[in-house]
């Protein structure tokens, strides 16, 4: 069997890092997995990107041109949104490639238009890493649910016209996707109820597969030689965040953390001991007064460093008002550190109340606070913890029994009556 996997990247973002290592776990379960992208940064010979300089190029560009039309919205928000118009030559390259199936990941920056869905000539799976597979170009809708309609008076557009290009971007999906015999994976069940709530995807095929993680790698290693190895504080409470923006998306809940830390720090003076640690950004030129010491780590791309650096910190706390499902959530409870997040999404998924970590109530960052001192202030608690959240990880995401899930779908869906009737045509 060849899969064609298709992402925008290969190893850039949360949903590339999540295809590429399905990619990884197919070739290692012995599968002839191929993967095909617009952006390539890796050197794996399995995966093909840009075969030129100008396909380079166009990979960086593409993007940019494709969000071209969100200037006509001058009050539009920071959060992302891609079209999806622009021309592309891949399914040409995919049926070149001549896969049994080919399976959709984060397609959108330029990457794929929606009249690829109807050119591949074999069954076509799509895992959905965020909402766009089934809005008018939102990648994630802030709450608004008008994707269960045909979309308009998108919020991310600052539009109030039903009119707009959401509703547009909407009926070209609705026109290219009808009949496409589309078999949709969802990483958590959250994303599952609103596919199949939204008026696009509602009468396809929808089942729940995690990403996967290589636990070998991501495994609980000696925290005073990690703090070590990476010039932290061998003494003292970590505390893990994610890259402190201001100016990024409102769903990252940065205004929520710096709310709950000032309350932390106020409440519970008694964690004098306690620090900051920042993944994903270098120190800015002003920081955030969090009125602690704070340590940024910088942008960390390779998974060893990675797991590292969980292995190091006491507790990781993810604020976000809207997630599918956190890999940094996963890598963090693989390394055996538990994590505090709001209980939205695909946090469920991963998180067990008091088991392994503490989900707060929605957006309350009293709630959030009290977490954080929850999980810190007894060590004995800390140990529970730890030792659920390697568990979790080891029975739910292990990379290997993904892959086989993966590999059972894929069968299953080759077999489908469907895929024997006239649609498909090589």
């Amino acid at each position: 069997m060849r899969p064609v996997l298709l992402n925008t990247y290969d190893i850039r973002g949360g949903a590339a890092r999540a295809a590429y290592r399905l990619h990884c776990g197919l070739r290692e379960a012995g599968v002839d997995s191929r993967m095909l992208v617009q952006s390539k940064s890796g050197d794996d010979p399995y995966v093909e990107g840009p075969r030129s300089r100008f396909e380079t190029l166009m990979g960086v560009v593409r993007p940019q041109f494709d969000i071209l039309p969100m200037y006509l919205y001058p009050g539009r928000g920071k959060g992302v949104y891609y079209p999806g118009l622009l021309p592309g030559n891949y399914v040409n390259r995919v049926r070149g490639l001549n896969p049994d199936i080919v399976h959709l990941h984060w397609v959108a920056g330029g990457f794929l238009n929606h009249q690829a869905l109807t050119g591949f000539g074999v069954p076509v799976m799509w895992t959905l890493h965020d909402m766009w597979a089934f809005t008018g170009g939102c990648h994630y809708d802030d709450g608004c649910g008008r994707y269960a309609g045909a979309c308009g008076s998108c919020p991310t557009l600052g539009s109030l016209r039903d009119a707009d290009l959401s509703r547009w971007v909407w009926r070209q999906k609705r026109r290219k996707w009808a009949g496409v015999p589309l078999t949709v994976v969802t990483p958590s069940r959250w994303l599952a109820e609103c596919a199949r709530r939204s008026s696009l995807l509602s009468d396809k095929r929808i089942e729940v597969i995690p990403n996967g993680l290589d636990i070998k790698i991501f495994r609980p290693l000696d925290k005073r030689s990690a703090r070590h190895l990476l010039h932290l504080p061998t003494e003292g409470r970590l505390i893990l965040f994610g890259a402190l923006n201001a100016n990024s998306d409102h769903r990252k809940g940065f205004h929520i953390l710096i709310e709950a830390m000032r309350i932390f720090r106020e409440a519970h003076k008694q964690h004098s001991d306690c620090q900051v640690v920042v993944l994903g950004a270098s120190r800015p030129i002003s920081p955030p007064d969090l009125g602690v010491p704070v340590h940024y780590m910088g942008v960390l791309n390779d998974d060893v460093t990675l797991a590292l650096l969980y292995s190091a910190v006491d507790v990781a706390v993810i604020p976000s008002t809207q997630e599918n499902l956190s890999n940094t959530v996963m890598e963090a409870l693989a390394c055996g550190t538990p994590c505090v997040a709001f209980n939205v999404g695909g946090m469920p998924d991963l998180i067990e109340h008091q088991e392994n970590g503490y989900l707060a109530c929605p957006f309350e960052p009293l709630d959030l606070a009290r977490g954080m001192q929850w999980v810190l202030e007894k060590r004995e608690r800390r140990c529970s913890l730890s030792r659920r959240a390697r568990e979790k990880v080891e029975a739910d995401f292990d990379l290997r029994l993904v892959a086989q899930r993966y590999l059972a779908l894929y069968s299953s869906t080759l077999n489908e009556v469907g895929w024997k009737t006239g649609f498909l045509k090589r």
